[in-house]
C-alpha cells in the first residue's frame, strides 16, 4: 500500500510540472472573468484568430458604402483658359416719362444713374415759351444692374413708354476669339522662321512684312474684342422726361368784326406784297417787249402805197 501511494503522488507531480503556463494564464483569466462580471469587456484582448475576420468584414463594409453611394458628378472637359463669357448681350433702352417738374425729375434721375453704379454720359434741355418743357438724359450702367434701373423709374413719373432691346454678339465673339488663336500660331512660326532662316535678303524681308501684317491683324482683333466686352459690361439707357403740354386757347376779349377787319387787312397787305413782288418780272418783261416791238418797226421795210389809176370826172 505505501508502494502504491508513493507511485500516485509521484505521478502526479510529473503531470503538474507538465503542465503548460499558458493554461493556467487562461485558467487564471477565465476565473478573473468569472469572479468579476462587471469588468468591462474592451480590456480582455480578443482571440488572435478574430483579427482576420475582423479585417475581411471592415473591407466588405467599405465595399458596400461605395457601393450604395451615388455616382460622382463628371468634372468639365472645358480648358481652364477659355475667357469665353457665358452670355455676350448688348443691351439698350430708350423711356418716356411725364413729370410736373423738370428740374426735380432731371435731379431723380441722376440720383438713379448713382443708385445703380453708373452715369449720366450725355444731356439735352428743350424749352420754350409755346413749346413743351422737355429734357433726355443717357445713363451708362452695369449690366447686371439693368432690372433694377428699369424698376427705378417708376418713382420718377408717370412712364409712358419703354424700349428695350438686346443685341448677341456671342457668335462674332467666338470667332473673333478663333481667330485671334490662329492668327497666334501663325505670329509664332513666323518668328521661329525668321530665327532660323539664313536666305536671300529678299526672303528674310519677305517673312518681316507677313509677320507685320499677322500683327496688325492680331491687334485689330483683340481691339474689337475689348470693344465687345466693353459693350456687353456696360448698358445704355436714355430717359426722355417732359412736362404737360400748355392748354392754349382763344382769347375770349376778341368780337367778329374786329377780327374780320383784321383778316381783310391782312388779305390786303399780302395782295399788294404779291403785286410788288411780280413787278420783279412784269417790269423786266415790258421792257424787252418795247425794245423787240423798236426795233422790228426800225429794220423791217416799209409798204410803198400802190398807184392807183383814177379816171377824170
Amino acid at each position: 500500500m505505501r508502494v502504491s501511494g508513493s507511485i500516485f503522488l509521484a505521478s502526479f507531480a510529473v503531470i503538474s510540472a507538465c503542465s503548460s503556463p499558458g493554461d493556467e494564464a487562461e485558467s487564471t483569466a477565465a476565473v478573473g472573468y468569472s469572479e468579476s462580471p462587471a469588468m468591462d469587456l474592451k480590456q480582455v484582448a480578443p482571440p488572435p484568430a478574430s483579427a482576420p475576420r475582423d479585417a475581411v468584414a471592415l473591407e466588405m463594409s467599405k465595399d458596400d458604402r461605395q457601393a450604395n453611394m451615388p455616382p460622382a458628378p463628371p468634372q468639365s472637359t472645358r480648358p481652364a483658359g477659355d475667357s469665353i463669357a457665358p452670355s455676350m448681350i448688348i443691351r439698350t433702352g430708350s423711356a418716356n416719362i411725364e413729370v410736373d417738374s423738370l428740374e426735380l425729375a432731371i435731379e431723380r434721375v441722376r440720383l438713379l444713374a448713382q443708385r445703380v453704379g453708373g452715369y449720366i454720359a450725355n444731356t439735352s434741355i428743350q424749352s420754350g415759351g409755346e413749346q413743351m418743357r422737355s429734357a433726355t438724359l443717357e445713363i451708362k450702367l452695369p449690366a447686371n444692374r439693368w432690372g433694377e434701373a428699369i424698376t427705378g423709374l417708376r418713382p420718377i413719373g408717370k412712364v409712358e413708354a419703354v424700349n428695350e432691346s438686346a443685341e448677341d454678339v456671342g457668335e462674332e465673339f467666338v470667332d473673333l476669339t478663333a481667330r485671334v488663336t490662329n492668327a497666334r500660331r501663325l505670329e509664332e512660326r513666323l518668328v521661329v522662321i525668321l530665327a532660323t532662316r539664313t536666305g536671300r535678303l529678299a526672303d528674310v524681308l519677305a517673312v518681316e512684312r507677313e509677320l507685320a501684317r499677322v500683327r496688325e491683324e492680331i491687334e485689330r482683333y483683340e481691339g474689337r474684342l475689348r470693344y465687345l466686352k466693353t459693350r456687353v459690361a456696360v448698358s445704355t439707357l436714355s430717359v426722355t422726361v417732359h412736362e404737360p403740354a400748355p392748354i392754349v386757347g382763344a382769347y375770349q376779349g376778341s368780337s367778329v368784326i374786329g377780327e374780320a377787319f383784321k383778316n381783310a387787312w391782312r388779305n390786303f397787305v399780302t395782295f399788294m406784297a404779291g403785286l410788288i413782288a411780280s413787278l420783279g418780272f412784269l417790269i423786266p418783261l415790258g421792257i424787252i417787249v418795247l425794245v423787240a416791238a423798236y426795233l422790228a418797226r426800225r429794220f423791217m421795210p416799209r409798204r410803198r402805197p400802190g398807184k392807183t389809176e383814177g379816171t377824170d370826172g
